[in-house]
């Protein structure tokens, strides 16, 4: 190690050690640890509202001919916001531009049936493109639960098709006692120095089941695993989980996270499950993607940008909150943030996008 690490390893154990005590006294306020990308955000508003259906996991990318592509998950309102666990399917959406109609084009993965890891759900779309080809990472499940949620990789030569559906998993579940033994999911994806990385949520089963926190059972912790090819083998960092703040007062935690490089550097959002709330957004920055600076906030909740809505209904549990961020990229810069939003004039769920400014 030279005196450069270790000077910067030192400083995050140092702040390891602080942050975690502020938080506990409630010290951690947004002052100095807003982003700047937090301040160029401007809300444009709802996209994607269907009747009949929740929208969820919206991931954008931009054609050869400037349309826009988004690759989003649905499932039928009549089950409610707990149906992405056992009835999601992911589809497919086009507009002229970011700000315009997205027009629904069709169905591209739905739920396989008895016999297939992702028999009973397809969610969580994450759509790149790497090496001449269109990839679309996602979450199948085979139980309609969390423990068989794993992640695979459909590719296609155009955003339109057709694509080729895996029939085995990208990376399987930690071995039992392990701290990612339950599943793997919420897929961010970067290639990086000529090597596939693949960032992962999991958490460990035992935790899981036998939780005592009244809020969030288990903790979630992101993970890496890394191949020399797109289709893998992909193997894990020796040193996961990259992302633990399972030390931190309130069951602190994250999920949803996209990643991409820009000016050297490796930048990660994520929703947030305690380190501020569970309502606003982080954003962590990586010199080497395995240590993480401390993180920010990235965007806020709804009331923060005055934006008005009507009173939720009762079974609407997350009312306010953005979540699955996802970057639109336009000449190689970020331009607009999807999330994904309950509420909307089916008061079910959809798109919800952000400017960047």
């Amino acid at each position: 190690m030279d005196r450069r690490d270790f000077v910067e390893k030192l400083a995050l154990s140092s702040a390891a050690l602080v942050m975690p005590q502020l938080v506990q006294a409630g010290l951690l306020t947004e002052a100095g640890n807003v982003s700047d990308f937090a301040n160029k955000l401007k809300p444009i508003g709802r996209r994607l509202e269907m009747d009949g259906y929740y929208v969820w996991c919206n991931s954008p990318i931009e054609a050869a001919d400037g349309k826009i592509h988004i690759f989003f998950s649905r499932w039928v309102a009549g089950k409610k916001m707990g149906g992405w666990i056992n009835g999601s399917e992911i589809c497919h959406a086009v507009a002229d531009s970011p700000e315009e109609e997205f027009k629904f084009t069709n169905v591209i993965m739905a739920p396989r049936g008895p016999g297939y890891w992702d028999a009973t759900t397809c969610h969580n779309p994450s759509i790149k493109y790497v090496d001449g080809q269109y990839c679309l990472f996602f979450m199948g499940n085979s139980n309609g639960k969390t423990n068989t949620k794993r992640i695979g990789l459909a590719t296609a030569p155009t955003l339109d098709g057709p694509w080729k559906r895996p029939d085995a998993t990208l990376l399987e579940a930690g071995p039992a006692g392990a701290w990612d033994d339950h599943c793997t999911t919420n897929p961010a994806f970067i290639k990086h120095k000529g090597e596939y990385w693949l960032y992962y949520k999991s958490w460990n089963t035992a935790e899981y089941e036998n939780s005592a926190d009244p809020v969030v059972r288990g903790n979630r912790k992101y993970g890496l695993a890394i191949a020399q090819k797109l289709e893998g083998p992909y193997i894990r960092y020796k040193g996961n989980p990259v992302i633990d703040f399972s030390s931190r007062p309130n069951n602190a935690q994250l999920e949803d996270a996209f990643v991409w490089t820009d000016k050297g550097r490796i930048n990660m959002l994520a929703r947030d499950m305690g380190i501020f709330n569970h309502e606003y957004g982080l954003l962590m920055q990586s010199k080497n993607g395995l240590r993480w600076d401390e993180p920010q906030i990235a965007y806020y909740d709804a009331s923060h940008y005055g934006i008005k809505q009507p009173d939720p209904p009762s079974y609407l549990k997350k009312y306010g909150r953005f979540e699955r961020p996802q970057l639109l990229f336009q000449n190689g810069k970020p331009t607009y943030l999807f999330t994904a939003s309950q509420g909307g004039k089916y008061m079910t769920a959809s798109s919800f996008l952000f400017k960047i400014t």
